[in-house]
């Protein structure tokens, strides 16, 4: 088929993939972080935490935190979109997909091939779905409201997150060398990752 017959493919659909796949995908990493045994990102630390005192699931309080959180862009007034109501029920569905799948390594090694990919597949899917431009996820909304208030974008997400981390920690969820690892390497990869998928 020459070029010219091929019929042209309306955005909506590439934006739809962008999404669904990068929410899938970020599921997926924290799953995979999870079970690594080596430390999640500080909000997956403070939402294991919850998951420890409530009997739910991480996947659940995600969910859930993600719907409580999003009655912070009320005084923040930020408008959510179809990515943010997407991304509080999607992505903590494929978390506990990924957590029920994926088998507890066998040896410290897997277990940092685990971060390795959580990390990576975190930072890909932040792309994925903020370049799909339909609205931002709840806990991102929080701090780009907190950037309109005049704070920058460097404090208002070390602010969000040392607190929530910190809380996290205070309730048992699962910090350490993965916790660093992940606050290291998931600002470059993101960065990376955007040169094939600009944010816009």
């Amino acid at each position: 088929m020459s070029e010219a017959t091929i019929p042209a493919v309306s955005p909506l659909p590439g934006r739809l993939a962008r999404l669904y796949g990068g929410l899938a995908l970020y599921g997926t990493g924290i799953g995979l972080q999870v079970e690594s045994g080596q430390g999640n990102g500080p909000w997956d630390v403070f939402h294991q935490g919850i998951a420890f005192w409530t009997g739910l699931s991480i996947g659940t309080v995600i969910i859930m935190v993600g719907a409580l959180v999003m009655l912070a862009w009320i005084p923040l007034r930020q408008r959510p979109g179809l990515g943010t109501i997407s991304n509080v029920i999607f992505v903590g569905l494929f978390a506990d997909a990924a957590i029920h799948l994926v088998p507890a390594p066998a040896h410290p090694v897997l277990g940092w091939l685990y971060v390795a990919l959580g990390v990576t597949s975190i930072a890909l899917a932040t792309v994925l779905y903020i370049s799909a431009g339909m609205g931002a996820g709840p806990r991102d909304g929080v701090m780009t409201g907190l950037v309109r208030m005049g704070l920058s974008v460097r404090l208002s997400r070390f602010l969000i997150e040392i607190t929530v981390l910190f809380a996290g920690w205070l309730l048992g969820g699962t910090a350490g060398l993965g916790t660093l690892a992940f606050a290291l390497a998931v600002g470059p990869l993101t960065q990376l990752f955007s040169r094939w998928f600009p944010l816009k």
